[in-house]
């Protein structure tokens, strides 16, 4: 595990973010497009990562976050792997942990300690086509209406209380590529604007229900 490095610059009243991506980050940057705006409540102050390739970590670099690469293949097993992912996690200090395109399962452990402050992002509208290939699933059904989702992650895969949803219309001639692109950008959008309502009126989660502010 690489040492976090950098040196983020953060306002005392924002609310610390740590984001975990495995790939090239474009949900990092749109949170990081928003945090310079003092308005926003949320600032990005680490990225977890366990790819050392993956381009966040450029990202991350140029904006001034301090990273930490946590890699599978560092470790003597998956249990210690996790172990390593709450460590980097945890110095860090974060209010909500975001997970934008991170490409493992966490442990129950360190889901857990994290409860209600850990976020996610699906490219459907959970609960329909949860799991790793969403789009193909969605196409292959033939639905007409698909979207992405705002979630809090619990122990199952997709399964946490939804926090916000936005809906994007399949198209005749959509393939697998074009509906991925369409959704990611609206993904993106509610990401930002979740985040930073989360950040500025807080999360209420009863049973199945969670909602933002009072």
């Amino acid at each position: 595990m690489q040492t976090p490095s950098g040196h983020p610059v953060e306002s005392t009243s924002a609310k610390r973010l740590v984001v975990l991506a495995s790939g090239g980050g474009s949900n990092l940057a749109a949170l990081l497009a928003a945090h310079d705006d003092a308005a926003y409540g949320a600032r990005v102050v680490g990225l977890v990562t366990d790819r050392p390739a993956a381009g966040a970590l450029d990202l991350a670099r140029d904006a001034g976050v301090a990273s930490a690469v946590v890699a599978l293949k560092d470790f003597d097993d998956r249990a210690a792997w996790n172990d390593g992912v709450l460590e980097a996690i945890t110095v860090f200090q974060p209010d909500y942990v975001i997970l934008a395109g991170f490409m493992r399962i966490l442990a129950p452990g360190v889901v857990r300690k994290f409860e209600g402050r850990m976020i996610n992002t699906h490219p459907a509208l959970l609960p329909s086509f949860p799991g790793a290939h969403p789009v193909r699933d969605t196409l292959a059904h033939g639905v007409k209406v698909t979207g992405c989702t705002v979630h809090l992650v619990d122990d199952g895969v997709d399964t946490g209380p939804i926090v916000a949803q936005t809906a994007v219309p399949v198209l005749d001639t959509d393939d697998e590529p074009t509906l991925t692109e369409r959704i990611k950008v609206a993904e993106r959008a509610l990401l930002v604007e979740t985040v930073g309502r989360l950040a500025r009126e807080g999360l209420h989660v009863t049973g199945r229900k969670a909602s933002i502010g009072h």
